[in-house]
């Protein structure tokens, strides 16, 4: 894994990314923004977050029907150009927020577990830690389930498990309307 991730490794080749990534468009969205429910928008995404996760899908921690036949072919310089590509895309535009009460209380859910101390003051993740700011809210809904009960493993599970494991319904359902309307 420690190849995909070398200081030494030649500058992304954006061109052939793009390239690489007509097949992600299919499910992730022209540009990286999904419109397809409980698919995520990959546009903005840290690079090294990216990068961890197509390592994740290529070695089976990380499972999805969709992903595994489309990552058991790209080697570790498309993981590297992929990765540097979507985080060059603009971020999707969060919708107006119809429920400010709801985001009140997903603001201070998030507050409560300490969400900013991994993803940013802002919530627009770094290095290996996803953006979450902006992201689709049934896709936020899907991840927090997945967290709680252990369905989804791949980085940061632990931490993300911990965080996930206590919230109660209202709270997943909260926090995934604040962060998708930030």
């Amino acid at each position: 894994m420690s190849v995909a991730f070398t200081a030494a490794s030649p500058a992304a080749d954006l061109e052939a990314a793009k390239k690489k990534a007509e097949i992600c468009a299919g499910c992730h969205g022209e540009n990286g923004i999904s419109q397809m429910e409980n698919v995520p928008s990959l546009a903005g995404q840290p690079d090294q977050f990216l990068q961890w996760q197509l390592v994740f899908f290529r070695a089976g921690s990380r499972k999805s029907e969709q992903m595994q036949p489309i990552v058991e072919q790209i080697d570790n310089e498309d993981i590297r150009n992929l990765g540097a590509y979507f985080a060059s895309l603009t971020p999707p535009k969060a919708p107006p927020d119809d429920n400010p009460d709801l985001s009140k209380k997903g603001a201070q859910a998030a507050v409560g577990r300490r969400c900013a101390n991994c993803h940013g003051d802002s919530f627009a993740g770094t290095n290996a830690v996803a953006r979450i700011a902006g992201q689709r809210e049934e896709y936020l809904l899907k991840a927090l389930h997945d967290y709680k009960t252990g369905v989804r493993s791949g980085g940061g599970m632990a931490a993300m498990a911990d965080v996930a494991y206590p919230l109660s319904e209202e709270e997943i359902i909260a926090l995934a309307h604040y962060l998708s309307h930030l």
